[in-house]
């Protein structure tokens, strides 16, 4: 059975899927509106090639979802080509040298980026199971990066054997990007050199002779027309907000969690303030997406040890800006969003991206940014470690003091912020599944981005241990990579 707080963190699917396909556009440097425009073409293909009610349903949600395991491979991106959102921004745009890098690695691009394909593809794959999507859409986005000719990833598996929605939703992405970079005649010249390997012929023949007349109706649509075109039954069901977080915070493993205990502490925060239950809940939804404009950052910035250049300290400025643009576009989500937007400001108006101050910042402002920075300050990084609780605690203090933080909120943030904050669980747990304390302990080391090796001088464990526990959590959760497993392991509590 749910808490009462994870239940009231329940939204409909389909905006935690809208959201899902931001954070994915943001993260693979396209527009934000690419992903709904690809599964509204991907559509009228699907309808054209007379698709079965069925499978237009697997074609509009798989194209919504098909970025959702991009934050989840975003620092093999960045280890890779050093700019995972622009590399992977020119990677959709099929330009000739995007790959230079991973050329020059042992094995070449095929070797560097099969990893990176069965991280992604099982990941978005456990988000459509998450949200209780049909099992059609899971094994299209399973399989998404799989190509007529056999030689696509990660199974390599040809023609019929691929689900038919692979390649819809493939080319009616590759269309969209590609004609909004170079034009409809270089769209369907590239288009045209893949026919029949990476899509069918007749798939490309059949959009040919009706991409022009799909886009130019598309750009009359407004938004909400699209939502209602994009809509499926399976969509309208419940799913869990902390499934949005725990994606969010795929993307620099040393953020796993950051998100859900932000969340946590900022409810307790207004408990302790005697704020009613609508405003811990406010708080709470806030909490669990506030960090949704980190997608738009390349993962070499959040990494990058000592003070940011001035270029980069813009983009990190934009974070909240995005993840208030998010809800603009995600139904239900528009109030949290634009609450969570406010996690950066400060009282004294120093903080980003609004400069917003004192009479500006309503309670539940100054109570998420209170919350963010300390969970922050309490978190290890890169480039420090965690502080420890009393030297958070002092440094809260100072600066409140100094005019940035809430007297009040700090006070009772410190009071409520000390407790240990158990996780919620938002997926089902199968009976099957016991993880030991140990394999848990594990489990929490590398899902935070640590090796064999480094978890075993954690642990002090024998690097074999570590690697047989390992094994045994991927066997019990069914999955094969450490983001995954992280994923799964958080919406069933382990984590």
């Amino acid at each position: 059975m749910q808490s009462d707080r994870s239940a009231r963190s329940d939204i409909r699917a389909f905006d935690a899927v809208r959201a899902l396909a931001f954070i994915g556009d943001l993260s693979m440097g396209q527009p934000t509106d690419h992903s709904p425009r690809t599964a509204w073409l991907a559509l009228q293909l699907a309808q054209a090639d007379g698709m079965d009610a069925t499978g237009c349903d697997t074609v509009r949600e798989a194209s919504l979802l098909r970025w959702s395991g991009c934050t989840a491979n975003a620092s093999g991106f960045a280890d890779a080509l050093g700019d995972d959102i622009a590399g992977r921004e020119a990677m959709l745009a099929m330009r000739p040298d995007w790959d230079e890098p991973m050329r020059q690695t042992q094995g070449g691009t095929g070797a560097a980026i099969q990893p990176l394909a069965q991280i992604h593809c099982e990941v978005s794959g456990e988000v459509a199971r998450m949200l209780g999507l049909g099992h059609e859409t899971e094994t299209t986005l399973r399989h998404i990066f799989e190509t007529w000719d056999g030689n696509g990833l990660p199974a390599r598996i040809a023609g019929l054997k691929v689900p038919a929605a692979v390649f819809i939703v493939v080319l009616a992405g590759d269309i969209e990007i590609l004609s909004r970079v170079y034009g409809i005649e270089r769209a369907f010249e590239l288009i045209g050199q893949r026919a029949d390997s990476r899509y069918p012929a007749r798939l490309v023949a059949l959009l040919s002779g009706r991409a022009q007349a799909w886009l130019t109706a598309l750009d009359e649509l407004q938004p909400r027309e699209i939502d209602d075109a994009l809509l499926t039954p399976q969509m309208q069901q419940v799913t869990s907000l902390e499934l949005i977080a725990d994606v969010i915070d795929l993307k620099l493993p040393w953020m796993t969690g950051f998100s859900r205990e932000v969340a946590a502490i900022a409810a307790a925060c207004c408990e302790r303030l005697s704020l009613d239950r609508a405003t811990q809940e406010r708080v709470y939804r806030a909490g669990l997406i506030h960090g949704i404009g980190r997608a738009a950052v390349p993962n070499a910035l959040w990494n990058m040890p000592g003070r940011l250049p001035a270029s980069a300290w813009e983009k990190v400025r934009l974070v909240p800006y995005w993840t208030a643009r998010a809800g603009k576009q995600t139904g239900t989500l528009e109030q949290a969003a634009e609450l969570a937007s406010f996690v950066y400001e400060r009282l004294d108006g120093t903080g980003y991206f609004r400069s917003a101050g004192n009479a500006a910042l309503p309670v539940e402002a100054r109570v998420l940014a209170a919350s963010a920075a300390w969970v922050a300050m309490r978190s290890p990084r890169p480039w420090r470690e965690a502080m420890s609780r009393s030297a958070a605690a002092e440094l809260m203090r100072a600066e409140t003091a100094q005019g940035r933080f809430d007297t009040a909120v700090t006070d009772a943030l410190l009071a409520s912020g000390l407790a240990q904050v158990p996780s919620e669980r938002y997926g089902t747990r199968p009976q099957a599944v016991r993880l030991s304390a140990r394999e848990i302990d594990v489990l929490r080391s590398i899902s935070r981005g640590a090796s064999n090796k480094e978890a075993a001088r954690e642990l002090e464990l024998s690097p074999s241990t570590v690697r047989t526990h390992v094994e045994s959590v991927f066997r019990k959760l069914e999955c094969s990579t450490r983001a995954a497993a992280t994923l799964k392991a958080s919406g069933m509590g382990f984590l």
